[in-house]
């Protein structure tokens, strides 16, 4: 049995007395000294003085970013070694360790909080640490005896924090938008499934929440899909930036310490294993100190959120009743909705998502601050635009696909109510103001809300109208642009 095989190491709980371990202990040291850490943790000395004094929240660094991290690793020892900069033993240890890390198997091994230093270098050496003890056991070593391979001079080679770490940010949020992708698209043919079935439903179109012109409810859900696909786009464009990675840059952008091939042949590894077209960014400065890529990427899903926001108060709106609402459309029924009011049933799933929308549009402000406060040749605010870019993409992506299963995929239209309300409605006058004038049919429509009458009662009572041209003229289906017409009844 692997002697780590039955560690059963949990992640911290927040705050400092969340990092302190009282357990066996063993002696570590990095350049400020010696220091002890927990006697099984595969970490180090740096990952453990950065639990003491980084006890900050409840928010550990994103798994995502820590299998990135573990898959660059992983590329680089296979470059380093092929290029003769590395040991081959060492190497292919190294990189079996970073495939295993990278697969979730050690992650109780990366405990420090999100809000570290700037540049992510404590969770880059909780990385290389592990991945070192995990080397140097696979190679006939001991946690507690000489280490076989080091973190810095092995498991580091040719990189720094300040190329890996943004590498890695974009290594995360590239897979990650993959499965949002996917729920945007799934999404998406819930709403045109539903712009099918209601094609020929006429109703009452809405401006500034005043009755207006007729539509089809199939026309509005079109529109919502046309939303979508516009956000859709726009994620689209953004991503060949974030495909765009800083790995060889090392400390300054310079490539200092690393072999001029390094970089490029990392990220072509990369995007041959993940499947992504990963290539070394244009300017490696431009790459390290600043994050416009994944500003850019989450302007869209901003945009995304916006759409989404938009479209889920429309069928928040047309739901409202079942009494005493617009009652347009009948949402699921999927949960109580009160605790003293029974049979009370509310859109649970419209509020989740509009929820969701605030929280993306909330970063979007955090991110944009962080990523125009970086200095010189560095941008210091990684750990906070890794998070929150990647929370925004797992809310959204989780939000979409519970939306369109449990709200627009049941969604129903009460066709009875919106022929009601269609009837009654007194912007169909605008179908007068060809034959008769504006001024005239606005006054046909403010006697008809004055005297409490129908439209066709007030026209042919000014005297303006005769019964037949009002059936002629007045025809709900011919102003919507297209449906088979039908006489108002």
């Amino acid at each position: 049995m692997h002697p780590l095989d039955s560690c059963q190491l949990k992640p911290p709980a927040g705050g400092a007395a969340g990092r302190v371990s009282t357990g066996p202990s063993r002696t570590e040291s990095d350049s400020f000294g010696p220091i002890e850490v927990p006697a099984q943790a595969l970490w180090g000395a740096q990952t453990q003085r950065s639990l003491q004094f980084f006890a900050i929240g409840e928010q550990r660094m994103p798994m995502a970013v820590v299998h990135a991290l573990a898959q660059v690793k992983r590329a680089a020892a296979e470059v380093n070694g092929s290029l003769g900069e590395l040991d081959a033993a060492k190497a292919a240890a190294i990189a079996a360790a970073a495939t295993r890390v990278a697969a979730g198997e050690f992650d109780a091994e990366f405990p420090l909080s999100v809000w570290q230093t700037g540049s992510g270098t404590q969770t880059h050496m909780n990385v290389n640490e592990v991945l070192a003890h995990l080397a140097t056991l696979a190679l006939g070593g001991q946690l507690d005896g000489a280490p076989l391979v080091h973190p810095n001079d092995d498991v580091n080679r040719g990189q720094s924090s300040n190329d890996v770490f943004p590498t890695a940010m974009h290594v995360a949020v590239a897979l990650a938008c993959g499965p949002l992708l996917q729920s945007l698209g799934f999404l998406r043919r819930a709403l045109q499934h539903k712009a099918a079935a209601f094609a020929e439903l006429l109703k009452v179109g809405r401006t500034h929440l005043q009755d207006a012109t007729p539509v089809t409810l199939g026309q509005e859900f079109g529109g919502y899909d046309a939303q979508l696909a516009l956000a859709e786009t726009a994620l689209g464009h953004s991503l060949p930036a974030v495909h765009a990675l800083a790995i060889g840059g090392t400390a300054v952008g310079t490539g200092l310490n690393t072999h001029p091939e390094f970089g490029w042949r990392v990220a072509q590894v990369l995007a041959a294993r993940l499947g992504l077209p990963f290539t070394v960014a244009p300017n490696l400065f431009a790459a390290m100190a600043g994050h416009e890529a994944l500003v850019g990427l989450h302007g869209a899903l901003r945009m995304l959120a916006i759409a989404l926001n938009k479209i889920a108060n429309d069928i928040r709106l047309m739901g409202s009743g079942p009494r005493a609402g617009l009652g347009e459309l009948r949402l699921p029924e999927n949960e109580p909705g009160s605790s003293i009011m029974p049979g009370k049933v509310n859109p649970t799933q419209v509020e989740a998502l509009t929820m969701v929308c605030a929280q993306v549009m909330g970063h979007d402000v955090a991110i944009g601050i962080a990523a125009g406060l970086g200095q010189f040749e560095l941008n210091v605010y990684k750990p906070l635009i890794a998070l929150d870019v990647l929370d925004s993409i797992g809310l959204l992506r989780d939000a979409m696909h519970s939306f369109a299963t449990h709200c627009v995929q049941g969604l129903e239209a009460d066709t009875r109510h919106t022929s009601e309300l269609l009837a009654r409605s007194l912007m169909l006058v605008t179908a007068l103001s060809p034959h008769i004038g504006y001024d005239r049919a606005a006054r046909v429509a403010k006697h008809a809300q004055q005297q409490g009458m129908t439209l066709r009662d007030a026209a042919l009572a000014s005297g303006e109208v005769s019964a037949a041209d009002f059936d002629a003229w007045v025809q709900p289906a011919a102003m919507v642009g297209r449906a088979r017409p039908t006489p108002l009844s």
